[in-house]
């Protein structure tokens, strides 16, 4: 199972919520206002890196361009995918947890 986030990390508590329930190993994709979660320097990123040692981190790049946001400045050890590869995930995962 792929977990997606697509809620921003400093107005719901919904990757709090994915990171706390989600079984061992499964990816977590930050999507739409969720890759705010994906960059460095921020008050929540202690806990995405926490999370990364029991999730592998994706981040969706259009959404990151569409928030004005550079590849850049995602935090290290979170991959960034495109539309393409966020369809990948999900055919190898087979079943999508949308948190809202």
């Amino acid at each position: 199972m792929i977990h997606t986030v697509n809620k921003s990390p400093f107005e719901r508590n919904s990757l709090d919520s994915c990171i706390r329930l989600s079984v061992k190993g499964a990816p977590i994709l930050l999507i739409e206002d969720g890759v705010l979660a994906a960059t460095r320097g921020t008050s929540v990123s202690d806990k995405v890196a926490a999370a990364m040692d029991d999730h592998p981190m994706f981040v969706l790049g259009p959404d990151l361009k569409a928030r004005g946001l550079a590849e850049d400045d995602v935090a290290d050890g979170i991959t960034i995918v495109d539309y393409s590869g966020f369809v990948d995930l999900v055919v190898e995962h087979g079943t999508v947890q949308s948190w809202l």
